[in-house]
């Protein structure tokens, strides 16, 4: 029996649909179709306007997380379209930067908590200006 897609159907159509995804849906149409449904599912209601939603996935798409360029540029493409502005995106690229931030403040208290432990020498604060 064959899984209806309409979902599916509609992002390849529409130019929404990522090609990396062609492998599962293949194999699994129906999870896919499901999956599809439920990241989709505000803008449908109507709950996000097309170009909230748009921005919301260039900042899903351009996080640290994720960084997937096609979707990125396919999103920029759309925000545009659908009426954002240059300083909309860009203001969205400048938040998701922000979550890279976290990397450094995770890691560092680390990094000198080992080099304390093997008696390597940890640079100094600055002093305040």
């Amino acid at each position: 029996m064959v899984t209806p897609t309409p979902i599916i159907d509609a992002a390849k159509a529409g130019g929404q649909w990522n090609s990396l995804w062609d492998d599962f849906a293949d194999f699994d149409a129906e999870w896919t179709e499901k999956f599809l449904d439920m990241a989709t599912l505000p803008m449908r209601k109507g709950a996000l306007d097309l170009k909230t939603y748009e921005l919301i996935a260039i900042a899903v798409d351009a996080s640290c997380t994720h960084m997937h360029a096609p979707g990125t540029r396919r999103h920029i493409a759309k925000a545009l379209d659908v009426g954002a502005t240059p300083e909309e995106i860009m203001a969205v690229l400048e938040c998701v930067a922000v979550l890279g931030i976290h990397s450094v403040a995770l890691g560092a208290p680390m990094l000198i908590e080992e080099m304390k432990t093997r008696g390597i020498a940890v640079p100094s604060k600055p002093k305040e200006i």
